[in-house]
């Protein structure tokens, strides 16, 4: 298996302590289950690894790039939903808006971004989406459910074709049909040759059943 992410010893400490790590690991395409308890980190070593956060020590290379020497290609090729503070969503605002703030930002300066139509939207978020209803343009975030809100964020993030697709807090979802949903299609996503990395308290094998692609599992303990 060719490593689409490698990393030795990775580590991070801060003032109160130690934030994650060492963390040694070795994933390739598919999706990967990164595992750990609140306080293990999680959440700041998939930063690291999309290039959004520096180490304290250690290596990682991703996508043939070494961190944190090359961050900013490693950053160029990758993408992140559901972290909160980073990737959140304004409640107030319509689908449509978020997703044209989104195409804007990735647009050249001087293009002009038209809010989409519903047409639109349907082909951008149908491959993320899948079988689950698509809510219009015109829908209000707040008026989501919780699969449909993550599964936005997530659409949003694609927008960029990543190569890698790091989600944090599965469990921020908490109904387990949600979380079965989001599964899904996150395996759907991964089974079309983006890699999905993806963080959680612990597995749910029980919810894998009907995945495109058998995840691969690595945890992190709280005592690093």
């Amino acid at each position: 298996m060719q490593s689409t992410i490698w990393a030795d010893d990775l580590a991070l400490t801060a003032k109160r302590g130690t934030v994650y790590g060492p963390v040694t690991l070795d994933i390739g395409d598919g999706l990967t289950v990164l595992c750990g308890p609140a306080g293990s980190g999680r959440t700041s070593a998939l930063l690291t690894l999309a290039g959004r956060m520096r180490q304290g020590s250690g290596t990682a290379e991703v996508l043939g790039h070494s961190l944190p020497r090359h961050a900013r290609a490693v950053q160029k090729h990758t993408s992140i939903a559901g972290f909160e503070g980073i990737d959140s969503l304004e409640a107030s605002v319509s689908v449509g808006a978020a997703v044209r703030e989104r195409q804007a930002w990735l647009a050249p300066w001087w293009s002009f971004v038209p809010r989409p139509k519903n047409a639109d939207f349907a082909a951008i978020a149908g491959p993320v989406f899948g079988p689950i209803p698509l809510p219009g343009v015109a829908t209000t975030i707040w008026d989501l459910d919780e699969a449909q809100a993550l599964l936005l964020r997530v659409t949003l993030a694609m927008l960029s074709r990543p190569r890698i697709l790091f989600v944090d807090q599965i469990e921020q979802l908490q109904s387990p049909a949600s979380r079965r949903i989001v599964w899904e299609r996150l395996g759907a996503i991964a089974a079309t040759g983006t890699a999905v990395v993806v963080a959680a308290t612990a597995a749910e094998p029980e919810l894998w059943t009907n995945l495109a692609v058998r995840p691969s599992v690595i945890t992190l303990t709280e005592d690093h």
